[in-house]
């Protein structure tokens, strides 16, 4: 991945990645005192990883030849392009007496953290889109 574009998708994924694990932790903040509520987390860059994985491990693989698109294929790199954010519930733990397992510190904390990540992204792609201008002044 070295060319501006993908650089650009790339950072604006992860800014619309960041928003959505916004959103999630709000929704788990708000529903902290309701009963059973499980809190949901987003998982992206496990899958993010596996696709970057694939991708550059191709010589090293197996390939089957197949004759219909209808074939079994083993081994097809993952294109990272179609990587979509998951959200996830948390079934296993159960903090409270009532069944829920919101932690409003934990989530609380989570905002911030998420929140200094957008704004890194931010830089990211400025940084980016200034050093495209940069070579256009050239």
């Amino acid at each position: 991945m070295n060319s501006f574009t993908d650089s650009v998708d790339l950072l604006s994924r992860a800014m619309n990645v960041a928003n959505l694990r916004y959103q999630v932790t709000a929704n788990n903040i708000a529903n902290a005192e309701v009963p059973n509520y499980k809190r949901q987390v987003v998982n992206f860059e496990s899958e993010l990883k596996k696709a970057f994985e694939s991708a550059s491990d191709t010589e090293h693989q197996i390939k089957l030849a197949t004759s219909s698109e209808g074939h079994f294929t083993m081994n097809r790199p993952y294109d990272w392009r179609s990587v979509e954010p998951r959200r996830v519930v948390d079934w296993a733990s159960s903090t409270h007496a009532d069944g829920s397992n919101v932690d409003a510190e934990y989530e609380a904390s989570n905002i911030l953290k998420i929140q200094m990540n957008y704004r890194l992204l931010t830089q990211l792609q400025a940084f980016e889109f200034s050093q495209v201008k940069i070579a256009m002044k050239k």
